[in-house]
Parts: structure tokens; sequence; C-alpha cells
């Protein structure tokens, strides 16, 4: 099983809480978050079993843990053109992990430069070729903090595909590009599984598309349009076979980087979530549990739509156990959740505070 535990208290006289750490977007990693809600809950006199995961997004390899058996670094290209050098990390010789937000994420590009036309997505072209020429049959993709929208396209560009205008010239980087595309002339993908582990169920374009995200990584109203035009242009250009892709749930993840898993790559997706919880080992664990506690540096409704969040409150209320959500910021919340939120962006102290409040009201501990 890929999973992560950090610790489980040995008294079995005390309230038990799963604790289900996430990162907080550009704020705490897993780890983190996970080491600050242990040692708050077990000051509230909790016992606590953790678990480090991801929807695909944020600390897929923290979640992961020990079941990652070696790590490798390859220069690529980032979001801008830029060197970047992300980690990798192998299952066994023939499995690679790889978070694309290390490639393409928006904790790369500055907030002042974010700019979704501009940004591409060739530097995950170039790692999966990488990763292929180093033994690679296989590779689990997580899709998720992306500061692209190019539907994959520049992803394809590093395995031979070539976008053209109408006047026969190659289009530029971006998704911005993708309004002008008139013609594809097909390339190679390297030869390897790829599955790309979604974080939302989003399909491509539409108002419930991937343009849903798009303010997120710096678009404007207008530039939002501009993207989906873009991204329906690129899928008229594909067809019949892109209007099928297009429609699939999580073909917008990551601004459209699940379209192109499947058109470019060959490949297929699968939500992030469930993957990570069932190799975690999370729906046994719920049976040795008093509660849970989960959360995020923003909740609203898109996290019930594929998100690790959302997700476990699912599955927690499915197996009738009390479930709280930790976040900052907090909306669209299910009726009968226990939330703490506000206050702006916690600090550890703030996030350590707010568990172990969450848990008194949780499992009725006594008051601190």
């Amino acid at each position: 099983m890929y999973w992560t535990r950090l610790g489980m208290d040995r008294m079995t006289d005390r309230p038990r809480v799963l604790i289900v750490a996430g990162a907080f977007k550009e704020s705490f990693g897993a780890p983190e978050v996970a080491g600050i809600c242990r040692e708050a809950l077990a000051a509230a006199g909790a016992s606590t079993i953790v678990i480090l995961a991801s929807d695909g997004g944020d600390g897929l390899l923290d979640a992961l843990g020990a079941h990652v058996i070696r790590t490798t670094t390859h220069e690529v290209q980032g979001p801008l053109g830029n060197p970047v050098r992300p980690a990798v990390g192998w299952l066994n010789d023939r499995t690679a992990v790889i978070e694309s937000r290390m490639v393409c994420g928006l904790r790369l590009v500055p907030p002042a430069r974010r700019d979704p036309e501009r940004t591409s997505t060739e530097g995950l072209g170039e790692l999966l070729a990488f990763v292929a020429d180093a033994g690679a049959h296989r590779a689990y993709v997580g899709l998720g903090g992306s500061a692209t929208m190019d539907g994959g396209l520049g992803m394809a560009r590093a395995w031979g595909w070539t976008p053209r205008d109408n006047a026969g010239g190659v289009l530029g980087p971006g998704g911005g590009a993708l309004r002008h595309l008139s013609a594809l002339e097909p390339g190679t993908p390297p030869r390897l599984e790829v599955t790309g582990l979604v974080d939302v169920r989003n399909r491509l374009s539409g108002p419930d598309g991937a343009r849903v995200y798009a303010s997120q990584k710096g678009a404007s109203a207008k530039a939002a349009d501009r993207l989906d035009q873009g991204l329906e242009r690129l899928v008229q250009i594909l067809g019949e076979r892109g209007l099928e892709w297009a429609a699939r749930e999580g073909a917008g993840a990551a601004g459209g980087l699940g379209f192109g898993v499947l058109a470019f790559a060959g490949g297929r997706l699968e939500p992030g979530a469930p993957w990570l919880l069932d190799r975690a080992g999370f729906d046994r664990f719920l049976g040795r549990v008093d509660g849970v506690i989960t959360g995020e540096g923003g909740f609203d409704a898109t996290s019930l739509a594929g998100k690790l969040t959302g997700e476990v409150i699912r599955r927690a209320r499915e197996a009738g156990k009390p479930v709280g959500l930790l976040a900052p910021t907090a909306t669209d919340v299910p009726d009968g959740v226990m939330v703490e939120r506000g206050g702006g962006m916690w600090d550890a102290a703030e996030l350590g505070r707010r568990a172990a409040m969450l848990a008194r009201r949780l499992i009725r501990l006594p008051p601190g």
C-alpha cells in the first residue's frame, strides 16, 4: 500500500481521531499540517492516527512516503520557459510518480507574472520522456496546482506535435495561442503508460470546464473567454476523438492537462483522492476511530467535486463518523460537518489552536 502513517498513539482509553493531512495551498505542506495537528490533539487529550494524503495536487510524493524507493531530479522547462528541476518519485524501477505542479505549477510563477495565456506544460512532456528513457513503463502524474491552461498541447510539443496557424506558421507557447490553431502535425509520445491523477471532475470546456479555475491562474474574465475558445478549437482540430476526450470527467484538470493525457499521451484519468486514500487504508482506519479531521487552505463547492477534503468528508459521513474541517476560508460546507474557519491565513500556532478546538467539539474532549 502506498501510504504514510505518521503515528498512532498506543493509548486505547483516549478518544481516537483520524487526521487526514493534506497541504494548505501556499501555506503549509502536508507533513507540517500533520505534525501540528497531531501535537495539538495529543495535548488536548486525543489519541491519533495520521495519514498524509493528496488528491493529485500538492503533496503527492509526501503522501506516498517511504514507498518511494528513490527520487531523481531532471532539468526541464518551467511554465515560462525557465529551467526547473522537479523531483520524480519511483515506486519501483518501472513506476514513476510526478507532480505536475513541480514542472508547471503556480508556485513557480510570481503572482505578478501569472498568465495562463503564456504559460506552457512543455516541461512535463520533457520530464515524461526522461523517465521513459530511465526505464519507466508506467507514470502516475498528479494533476493539480497548475499555472497553465493549454490543454496539454505544450506537453505534446515536447514529443514532436507541431501546432500551426492559418499561414502555416508554428504557434507560440501558452493557452492564448490555441484560438489560432489551424492544423496539428502529430508527434510520438514516449513509450510508457500514463495515468493522470485528477483533483477535479470538470470536463474540458464550457462554463463548468477548465475555465472555472482560470482566475486562480491569473486570467481576467476576458482572458478566460479566450482560453476557453482556444480549448474548444483544440477539440475541433482533433475531431470526433477530441469531442470524446473533452467530455471525460477530469479532462479540465490542471487547465486541460487531463485532456492532454488522454489525447496526446494515450493515457487514462483516475480520481486522485480515492487512489491515495485506498492505498492509505483510510476505510479500514475509520472503523477504529471516534472522529475524523481534515482540512485545506480554502474550502468551497469545488472541494466537493473531487478534492481530498470532499472525499474524506463523503467517506466519513457514509461510515457514520463525526467529521471536522479546518479551513481558514470555507463556504458550501455540507450540513453536519463541524468547521473551524476565519481569521485570514493561519500560522502554525493558529492551526494548532484551531485543531485542538475542533477536536474538543468533535469528540467532546474536556476544555483545554
